[in-house]
């Protein structure tokens, strides 16, 4: 095994974030190896935001420490960027530009040849069918358009780590399907790995080699499906679903059907 291979593609330990009197997050333990697809599953508000925000470098810890392939955000800001592909959950672009001079922009910014800028561009925009808004004002794209041009500006440099916020967000089945594709022909790449935060389970269940379940701000249970059912407490079994096991793990179980319940008895027709 390569050297590069042995050192963690993230590390966090006991990372705190407080704002004023919140604590986002309190004392956040995370490791993402080469190779891995780690999914990030947790309830709004329990800090999968705010400990993205810290690796890539968009946010200081309060206290406890992050590195990215060995180097600290805080330290060395400038590399660990030069690392990762961003894909934030809400889409951040220039829209007074046409996506080929947003990708030139980015391509710079990047220092990358632009013969091979250009070639993975035509091969990224070709995959997601984005030539005919080639020259188009991104303010005049749609969601799922903007979105395939924040994933193509995301990999233009083919990145060690990806860090993919709601990733899916606005995109068509093809495109989707296509995208998840990507990334796991990104994580088989010597040194690469995802750290995929989602709402969606089925994804997160079919995509991710492992899963980590942030409640609170800490990392409550991680591992593969089979793994986190078995920590799981009243979840439905050896066959519970990831959603399931995620409700038990996050103690929503009862609320879901006591909310369930209070609606249908709500919404049932009424008795003579």
């Amino acid at each position: 095994m390569a050297a590069s291979e042995t050192i963690p593609v993230i590390e966090a330990w006991d990372v705190r974030k407080d704002y004023g009197d919140i604590h986002a997050l309190s004392g956040l333990n995370l490791r993402v190896m080469p190779g891995e697809i780690y999914g990030l599953l947790g309830p709004n508000g329990a800090g999968k935001s705010t400990i993205i925000k810290i690796i890539t470098g968009l946010a200081e810890a309060t206290s406890g420490g992050v590195k990215v392939l060995g180097l600290s955000p805080e330290d060395s800001p400038v590399e660990v960027k030069s690392k990762i592909g961003y894909v934030p959950e809400t889409t951040m672009l220039y829209e007074s530009l046409s996506p080929r001079d947003f990708f030139e922009f980015i391509a710079s910014v990047r220092h990358l040849d632009k013969r091979v800028a250009d070639d993975r561009v035509t091969k990224l925009s070709a995959a997601f069918g984005l030539q005919e808004y080639y020259d188009s004002p991104i303010a005049t794209l749609s969601m799922g358009t903007k979105q395939k041009v924040t994933l193509i500006a995301a990999l233009i440099h083919e990145p060690s780590l990806l860090v993919l916020d709601e990733p899916l967000n606005g995109l068509d089945a093809k495109s989707g399907r296509i995208f998840k594709d990507l990334i796991s022909l990104h994580a088989q790449r010597p040194g690469c790995a995802v750290l995929f935060s989602t709402h969606i389970m089925e994804v997160a269940e079919h995509l991710c080699t492992r899963i980590g379940v942030i409640y609170k701000g800490r990392i409550v249970a991680e591992g593969s499906l089979d793994e986190l059912r078995s920590k799981a407490t009243g979840a439905a079994g050896p066959q519970a679903t990831l959603e399931e096991v995620f409700l038990s793990l996050t103690h929503e179980q009862e609320e879901v059907a006591e909310t369930v319940k209070a609606l249908r008895d709500a919404f049932s027709p009424a008795t003579a």
